[in-house]
């Protein structure tokens, strides 16, 4: 390994899993005879909570430094095989964006080290399962197979963390001003100063101030990059309380079919494109969903006034055919691998002119090849009736049709049986799902009008 060779250090509670590891580790070693039934320490539930929502506590390591004299005598083979016991509910708590990124850093050739406080008896199983290179960890020394109540090396928090990440560096010739810190804690300072590619990750609110003065990024496992969460909550909490149909007087809606969409697991919603105001009708459907989406459009779309910062409310990915036209499609299906609502419209952009009437629609291979790759069910939805509030030719929607606004019609299908080895058929096969969805009227052939033909292209 080369001298300017990194690593990357993840820190384990409240970053590689959503919350603290301690009480698996609880219950584990009480069931291999390590700690006896029952005995808990005082209020340990609220403080546990507490850690969950605020990160670590001067106090709580406090009490987590003091566990070293507590294991004195008992053995080190049973603590091990606890740790073995933990790693499948730990499995369950592993961010749903971890292990992509991770993945994403292995591929670059960086190995990827798990740092944490926790004992490296109970973490070292949980570690190799999850198929990391290294482990810096807390180390209760032992005799004889049991624990002597003491530690071998420091105690691996704030600065004793920097300490042993040195170490490990050192040891494997690595480079730590090009390694990476994932972290959620402000005790991690110390190393994350220490590191070239600090990364704030479901930042406590110390590191949180900290960071946002630093100008690091703040980052999450638990969602979609680039949506903003305020206590696990997002932007598409607040705006599904408001986004009803009575928000929009100068529409009338009439939404069916919700119903199909799973509740749970990935989900790749595909729809056609009449409008830009095909936002606030699928809008509609993500709001019944009781789950957060995700919404992949062409960046016209969310340049548009309005429906643009709704369309990134809706955790948008946008689509620039420029130079990095493949990022679209990697956050896409991270996004669908981490079990998220992902919405993709296939005909790419609103038809124009002639194309605006033919029945039969025509789409871009992406959402087959999302579904192919992912396993996501796709599920259609046709949207009819938008470009009579929105057309083409207008900068805005027409928001003075109040006594008698234009019907609008969302229905949402059953999932479409794909083959997802040929993304071409597979495409044919969403579009005609799609069709079927609309209308009587739009299976007609239709020659339209120049009036027509003038709303169904773009405005100078």
């Amino acid at each position: 390994m080369s001298e300017t060779q990194g690593a990357v250090f993840v820190d384990l509670d409240r970053t590689l899993i959503r919350s603290a590891s301690g009480p698996v580790f609880h219950e584990a070693m009480v069931a291999e005879g390590v700690l006896p039934a029952g005995r808990h320490l005082p209020g340990d539930r609220y403080m546990y909570r507490f850690y969950d929502l605020f990160g670590e506590s001067v106090p709580f390591m406090g009490l987590a430094r003091a566990a070293a004299p507590l294991m004195r005598n008992r053995s080190a083979d049973a603590v091990r095989r606890a740790g073995k016991r933990s790693v499948e509910p730990l499995v369950e708590l592993v961010q749903p964006l971890a292990l992509e990124t991770l993945a994403a850093h292995r591929a670059e050739g960086l190995p990827l080290v798990l740092a944490t406080t926790s004992p490296v008896d109970l973490v070292l199983p949980l570690a190799d399962a999850l198929g990391f290179d290294g482990v810096i960890a807390t180390r209760y020394a032992e005799v004889d197979g049991h624990y002597t109540g003491k530690l071998e090396g420091g105690f691996v928090w704030g600065v004793g963390k920097r300490t042993a990440a040195r170490q490990w560096a050192a040891d494997h010739g690595v480079d730590l001003g090009a390694s990476h810190l994932y972290t959620d804690s402000f005790f991690d300072l110390p190393l994350l100063h220490e590191v070239g590619h600090p990364h704030p990750l479901n930042a406590d609110p110390r590191l949180a101030a900290v960071a946002m003065a630093r100008r690091w990024p703040l980052e999450y496992w638990d969602h979609s990059s680039g949506v903003p969460t305020v206590g696990g909550l997002e932007p598409y909490h607040l705006m599904r309380l408001f986004f009803r149909p009575e928000a929009f007087p100068y529409a009338r809606f009439k939404v069916t079919g919700v119903g199909h969409i799973p509740k749970t697991g990935p989900v790749l919603l595909v729809s056609n494109h009449r409008s830009y105001f095909d936002v606030a009708a699928i809008g509609l459907v993500a709001s019944e969903l009781r789950r957060p989406v995700r919404f992949m459009g062409k960046q016209e779309v969310f340049d548009a006034p309005v429906v643009g910062q709704l369309a990134r409310a809706l955790g948008g990915i946008p689509v620039d055919r420029g130079s990095h036209a493949s990022e679209p499609m990697h956050r896409a299906a991270a996004a669908l691998r981490a079990g998220e609502v992902v919405i993709v419209l296939p005909q790419g952009t609103i038809p124009r002119g002639e194309a605006f009437f033919d029945p039969v629609l025509k789409g871009h291979t992406g959402a087959a090849r999302l579904a192919a790759e992912t396993g996501a069910p796709v599920i259609p939805i046709g949207v009819w009736g938008t470009e009579k509030v929105w057309p083409r030719s207008s900068k805005v929607p027409n928001m003075a049709h109040l006594q008698h606004p234009p019907r609008v019609t969302v229905r949402v299908g059953r999932a479409v049986e794909l083959g997802l080895e040929d993304a071409v058929a597979d495409t044919a096969a969403l579009m005609s799902a799609i069709a079927d969805l609309l209308p009587a009227e739009s299976r007609i052939e239709h020659v339209p009008t120049k009036e027509e033909l003038a709303r169904s292209r773009p405005s100078a």
